[in-house]
């Protein structure tokens, strides 16, 4: 039989018979391959036990530990509003520990957690014993939806690597506020204002730019049911599931799952942080977020959007990337420092299909790439979004010019030449490289592999839908593009080997959740049946892992890829290597003797 893989165990268990699809597991065995005792057993306490000194904001209450903090596995530790660990101490997190934000309807009342600049966490969890961050609403038994988002705030970190943030752009009335008046500081998304929320480097505190900084380790993390939406569902000012400002390259990242979150699962502001084996799943927002000139690298991302039609708190997902170099880029093109630059490689997205926009959920593009944005999107799978690969082209015929689409471009030498103002040197030609990715996208005339043009919210269309504009014609998104130039599919199709294709064996894209929201009632396959096999191949440079296969996960994975041993949600084989094995909790005992003995008698028509 072939072995197919589908997203499985420890809380998305496969029961049953290929067709069941999916139920959640109880989580009360988090850390129990590491002596901790069951989640439910353990006595509950407000983490401001480890010693805080607290302050008012607003609504707020700041927080800030004392000193070192150790957080054990022993205790189910509380986050009863934000807490903050300052330079130059670490919060320490053992494997198995369990830590539950406390939800208030305030979003700076709820619990959170920020690692501030000069300060670290240590949470190194293992592939058998992983750390949990969750709501106090979660009861951790397999009843909870998975539509529930934005119900505790998050984990934030802050660096002193570099960002692309000016003064222009930080004294702005908008998402990043200035409290220091220098470049390449600003303060953070979703907490209240203050010192201890801000990132970069240049103010007094944190005179020196340092791109190797470490803000310590994540591995082996679980972050469920994030986000906090400070001002509202559209205010564009939220926690994420992780948030990263200005994260050094010395700081390691890997093997972390977001679940649930209630805006981006991971986002980047500016920095040079490196991350490695990311999985998300059921976020309303981007899954891979960059701005303010992020230039780290990432490789094996996995992604699957939730149910479009479920009755949940879900508005039901947009990009799978967002790039872009700062959001209020403005006209101060001359003092802005350099532009955003990732390398990604191997990453596999699954879309839900939709159509429609809720709120600013209006990309639905598996990379939309935006103003400003250099750098490299290889050997990826982007599959059942509205549209595969979106290249901004906004600024494309004004002076200011610079989006996605002017950088990726080969265009013509005097094409080219117009590019470069008096105003400063952008955009860059030929900075954005999209090679070598295959675009899984439903036949219907919905759907499109690759476009560009400049997405906007029309008030004289229908709720929900927004403008197509790549050539000026006022197109609405729900209508059919206009085709990309010859030349443009020449460069996309020929020169750079991407494919546009409606299906890829051993891929499928279905996506329905149960009545209670707790539970996928159909399967999602993330595995090819055959090698996806690749031109090109990462570079050896000692981070990246050197495969010449495209998406997350090779064909050879189907019974040990990177998810099947740690976490929430995790790839198995739907042919089980150990048959008696029913429940597939990897081992044979009496739980599997039941459950077998129940379906004794039964019909399987």
């Amino acid at each position: 039989m072939k072995n197919f893989t589908k997203i499985a165990t420890t809380a998305l268990l496969a029961v049953g018979a290929m067709a069941t699809g999916f139920a959640q597991a109880n989580q009360n065995t988090v850390g129990a391959k590491c002596g901790c005792p069951a989640v439910n057993a353990r006595p509950q306490a407000n983490i401001s036990i480890k010693g805080v000194t607290s302050s008012v904001v607003g609504s707020a209450t700041l927080n800030v530990f004392n000193g070192n903090v150790h957080l054990g596995c022993d205790t189910l530790w509380q986050l009863n509003g934000q807490f903050y660990m300052p330079s130059p101490y670490t919060l320490t997190i053992d494997p198995g520990a369990v830590i539950q934000g406390v939800y208030n309807a305030d979003p700076l009342a709820t619990g959170s957690i920020f690692i501030e600049r000069g300060a670290k966490i240590n949470a190194a969890g293992t592939k058998d014993c992983n750390i949990v961050f969750t709501s106090n609403l979660d009861p951790m038994d397999g009843t909870y939806s998975l539509t529930n988002v934005s119900k505790w705030g998050g984990l934030a970190i802050a660096g002193t690597a570099a960002n692309n943030l000016t003064l222009l752009a930080n004294s702005a009335a908008g998402k990043l506020s200035a409290t220091t008046g220098v470049d390449g500081v600003g303060c953070a998304e979703g907490f209240a204002v203050s010192t201890h929320t801000r990132f970069g480097a240049g103010d007094a505190a944190f005179p020196t730019v340092n791109n190797a900084d470490n803000s310590g380790v994540l591995s082996y993390v679980s972050l469920r049911h994030t986000g906090a939406l400070l001002g509202g569902a559209s205010a564009g000012n939220e926690m994420n599931g992780l948030s990263l400002y200005s994260v050094g390259s010395g700081t390691k990242i890997d093997h972390i799952e977001i679940i649930a979150a209630g805006d981006d699962e991971v986002e980047y502001f500016g920095g040079t942080v490196n991350v490695k084996y990311i999985s998300q799943f059921f976020g309303d927002d981007d899954k891979f977020d960059y701005d303010l000139g992020y230039r780290g690298k990432a490789q094996f991302l996995f992604s699957v959007s939730a149910d479009s039609l479920n009755s949940g708190d879900l508005r039901s997902s947009d990009n799978g990337i967002e790039g872009d170099s700062d959001d209020q880029f403005g006209v101060n093109k001359s003092t802005f420092p350099f532009q955003s630059n990732p390398q990604i490689w191997n990453a596999t997205f699954i879309s839900n299909g939709k159509v429609n926009a809720v709120y600013d959920n209006c990309g639905h593009a598996g990379l939309m790439a935006k103003e400003m944005t250099a750098g490299s999107f290889r050997n990826s799978v982007f599959a059942n979004f509205r549209s595969g690969v979106h290249l901004s082209q906004a600024r494309s015929n004004a002076v200011q010019k610079g989006d996605a689409y002017d950088q990726w471009t080969n265009g013509t030498p005097a094409y080219a030449a117009s590019w470069t103002t008096a105003g400063g040197t952008f955009p860059v030609p030929q900075s954005l490289i999209i090679k070598d990715n295959v675009i899984i996208r439903a036949n219907d005339g919905k759907h499109f592999g690759f476009t560009k043009g400049n997405l906007v919210k029309t008030t004289t269309a229908t709720s929900g839908t927004f403008q197509k504009d790549a050539a000026g014609t006022g197109l609405l998104f729900n209508e059919i593009p206009t085709a990309p130039s010859v030349a443009d599919s020449l460069q996309f199709l020929t020169t750079d080997r991407n494919q546009i294709v409606t299906s890829v064996p051993g891929i499928t894209v279905a996506l329905a959740f149960n009545g209670t929201n707790s539970a996928m009632t159909t399967e999602v396959h993330a595995i090819p049946s055959t090698e996806l096999v690749s031109a090109s191949s990462a570079p050896a440079d000692g981070f990246f892992t050197v495969v010449n296969y495209k998406g997350a996960f090779s064909a050879s994975e189907a019974n040990s890829s990177w998810l099947s041993e740690y976490g929430t949600v995790a790839l198995k084989s739907l042919t089980n290597a150990n048959p008696t094995d029913i429940n597939k909790d990897g081992i044979t005992n009496t739980s599997d003797f039941l459950l077998l003995v129940a379906k004794f008698g039964q019909s399987n028509n």
